[in-house]
């Protein structure tokens, strides 16, 4: 049955059916063959989708979209450009900064390397940057999204889990810091070696100015996390806050959001939305076909008997993801594999906050590996380049960011001390 499944799901993936539709209608298959009670189907996804913590997702969607419309994402740039973009390669680290500030607000890797990469790109052109590394850069910048928090796949995790959305933010934030460092210093050392010219230094004058237009949407992130961290308020309750937060600084401090405007971000936020849910509702459906054959306990047992060890189970499982992640976005592999990986994780005493960091970089890397990384899409569509350029730009990033996986593996606590703080 297993294996009819999989077969199903993947002539449809290469029919192009979208992937929520794939799952599901290869599960229905499967089940309906088992004799399975069909009436269980719809009850199992109205019960996936109603769940207090999944409506952060639509908040932060909403708030990842009013931001890059409303003018934040371009004011925040412009602060950056008078800071740092002087240095040696000062465009390139401006693009890195804004994409984790960014990604503090949205949740989302498309969603930043969108915001970001319209901005920056020609910019970087202009400035004499090879067209094909700016792409790359912007493409593996964006990534950040759904690592730094608030992260629409660590909300995904966290409920499927059973664990502290909260602390799972927190897991984030250091080692999306130490890939943000590492993507900084490459930046600063490509245009050394490339010869990349410095932009003019801003005077104190220029930098006072653009640092007090820009502080409504640096202040953001440090509202998110802040009330989070605190206990002030859930992260569901932090995603309705970004939103009134961003109305109000884009309608009537940058006053960039008018009533024209309205009716394309609700529309894209609700596109976005849609898509991941009814993802969520037809991974419930696969999880429901595997917990009535009875799979994770198979493998759970199957693990148990076998003289794996915790190490090679990482890398296996690490393999598998970088596999997937070329054919499957973040929200589908999390909701197919976790269910049967979690046996497991209890099985070699893996920590569940530490494993969905190395999981959630894995998802990074994903964006960016063809032939389905959303954001070499959302790059090449920015830069009216072809897609394979685009990948040729992102190919030294890759190897930067599985350094980064490397070292957040071997030392679980970049991933633990800061929600072990929160105990």
């Amino acid at each position: 049955m297993i294996i009819l499944l999989l077969s199903i799901f993947l002539v449809l993936m290469i029919l192009r059916v979208p992937i929520a539709i794939s799952l599901a209608m290869s599960t229905i298959v499967v089940l309906m063959l088992s004799d399975f009670n069909m009436t269980m189907v719809p009850q199992r996804v109205f019960t996936a989708l109603d769940s207090y913590p999944m409506m952060a997702i639509p908040g932060f969607v909403l708030a990842g979209v009013l931001l890059a419309r409303g003018g934040i994402s371009k004011y925040l740039i412009e602060a950056l450009k008078t800071w740092v973009g002087h240095l040696p390669g000062g465009l390139s680290v401006v693009t890195i900064l804004a994409c984790m500030i960014f990604a503090a607000i949205s949740g989302s890797s498309p969603a930043t390397a969108a915001a970001i990469g319209s901005i920056m790109i020609p910019a970087m052109v202009n400035a004499g940057y090879d067209k094909k590394y700016s792409m790359g850069l912007v493409a593996a910048g964006g990534t950040l999204g759904i690592l730094i928090p608030p992260s629409i796949p660590l909300i995904i995790y966290g409920i499927t889990a059973e664990e502290s959305i909260g602390k799972l933010f927190m897991a984030g934030v250091i080692p999306g810091l130490l890939l943000g460092g590492v993507l900084v210093s490459s930046a600063i050392f490509y245009a050394k070696r490339k010869g990349y010219g410095k932009g003019v230094k801003a005077t104190w004058e220029e930098r006072r100015r653009s640092s007090l237009k820009a502080i409504w949407g640096a202040f953001l992130p440090v509202l998110i996390l802040g009330s989070i961290y605190s206990g002030v308020v859930t992260p569901t309750e932090s995603a309705v806050i970004a939103v009134f937060y961003g109305i109000i600084v884009s309608a009537f401090i940058y006053r960039e959001l008018h009533w024209k405007d309205v009716r394309p971000i609700i529309v894209e936020s609700i596109n976005i939305t849609a898509m991941i849910f009814l993802i969520i509702g037809a991974a419930s459906l696969f999880g429901l076909y595997l917990t009535n054959a009875q799979i994770p306990q198979e493998i759970g047992a199957w693990i148990a008997e076998s003289n794996l060890n915790k190490w090679v189970f990482i890398i296996i499982v690490n393999i598998l993801f970088f596999i997937m992640g070329m054919f499957l976005e973040a929200v589908s592999i999390i909701l197919i594999t976790l269910p049967i990986l979690l046996p497991m994780l209890v099985h070699f005493d893996i920590n569940l906050i530490h494993f969905a960091i190395i999981m959630t970089i894995n998802m990074e890397l994903g964006m960016i590996t063809p032939p389905v990384g959303l954001n070499l899409f959302v790059v090449s569509g920015i830069a009216k380049e072809k897609l394979g350029r685009v990948v040729s730009g992102v190919i030294p990033f890759i190897a930067l960011m599985i350094f980064v996986l490397i070292i957040v593996v071997i030392f679980p606590q970049l991933s633990l001390w800061l929600p072990e703080k929160m105990q």
